[in-house]
């Protein structure tokens, strides 16, 4: 039998009822012979290396497709929202947003320029040097395209006061790579971060894994953020769900049923084929709309798709089989697929 123990950030609340019908589970984040793992996990989920092999060997049967393709997303040139005070969303490309809520500034999953051997699709709306003002990042893991230490390192001069949620076991590696200086509070699955009086911030569950390195699967969690304002009833409440990388899985009814309905949900839509490599990673968009109806989410604006190739299929597939497939299912109104640099306003 594999030995389970549990872990989560003792000084911070859980947000749900820790007596109810998943028992245990919510004791913490459950450890699978010493390292993190999804719901219901019984064994390491790793990806063999015969796996990787298979699909770096075999013939993408798009390979044609992708070369004739011609997409490219849009980018808008813009830095005035950092400057205003209406809340608002604003896609930086990739998983990265900007978020204002109750005039609290928010970026997620920061990586602004091309990694090593991947090189960036689509251009950045501003300077990063122009990224001010934000009191909040926060990471969903540590993957290099929603983790980029370059670009972290850029950011930092201009916003030295901003504060790091992550994911538990992420502090340490940001300490190390960044400044022993930085500002961290970390959480596990259900946790309820300590942040300023006009938001809450939530750390929610997510299907996908981590590492950074040869030697450091799973050591580092994984999930993705509840945003909610509103903490007294007005006509500005708006519950925000930035879903981080996830494979489709059960946790997307229990989130809704813990929380309610999204008003936003940030879904990511990209990096699905081949299926054998990525379907327990990342979710593809036909399982994007399902998910999002599982939230009972009032608008899905989409990402992770069109930034960086990252998988078999093409740049453009993601968003074209996603508005197919909210059209089939008579959700069409609920798609807002802003362009880079396009300030959606809450």
């Amino acid at each position: 039998m594999p030995k389970i123990n549990r872990i989560f950030n003792p000084d911070l609340e859980f947000i749900i009822d820790r007596e109810n019908e998943f028992e245990n589970y919510y004791e913490g984040n459950p450890l699978l012979n010493g390292v993190f793992c999804n719901e219901g996990a019984t064994q390491n989920e790793e990806t063999s290396l015969a796996t990787v092999l298979k699909w770096q060997l075999q013939t993408n049967p798009q390979k044609q497709e992708k070369k004739k393709e011609n997409f490219k997303l849009e980018t808008i040139q813009n830095n005035s929202f950092f400057e205003e005070n209406k809340d608002c969303i604003v896609w930086l490309g990739h998983a990265c947003f900007f978020i204002r809520l109750n005039g609290i500034n928010f970026l997620t999953d920061l990586c602004l320029e091309s990694m090593p051997f991947v090189p960036r699709k689509s251009s950045l709306p501003c300077q990063i040097s122009e990224i001010k003002n934000i009191d909040y990042l926060l990471l969903s893991h540590n993957h290099r395209d929603h983790l980029d230490i370059p670009s972290l390192k850029k950011l930092l001069p201009q916003n030295p006061n901003m504060e790091f949620l992550v994911p538990l076991e992420t502090a340490d590696f940001l300490h190390r790579q960044v400044s022993k200086d930085l500002k961290i509070q970390e959480a596990g699955w259900y946790q309820q971060f300590k942040t300023k009086e006009k938001i809450k911030v939530n750390f929610l569950p997510s299907k996908h894994w981590c590492r950074r390195g040869l030697f450091d699967f799973n050591e580092m969690l994984w999930g993705g953020f509840w945003l909610e304002t509103g903490l007294e009833k007005t006509n500005t409440n708006h519950k925000l769900f930035f879903v981080g990388d996830t494979a489709y899985a059960p946790h997307f009814k229990r989130i809704e049923k813990n929380l309610g309905a999204a008003d936003t949900v940030i879904m990511p839509i990209g990096a699905y084929k081949p299926p054998f490599m990525m379907q327990n990673a990342h979710i593809n968009p036909e399982e994007a709309v399902k998910a999002f109806q599982e939230t009972k989410g009032k608008t899905l604006i989409p990402m992770h798709y069109g930034t960086f190739d990252l998988a078999d299929e093409p740049l453009g597939e993601p968003i074209k089989w996603l508005i197919s497939e909210m059209e089939k299912q008579g959700l069409s109104e609920k798609l807002n697929a802003p362009k880079i640099g396009e300030v959606v306003y809450l």
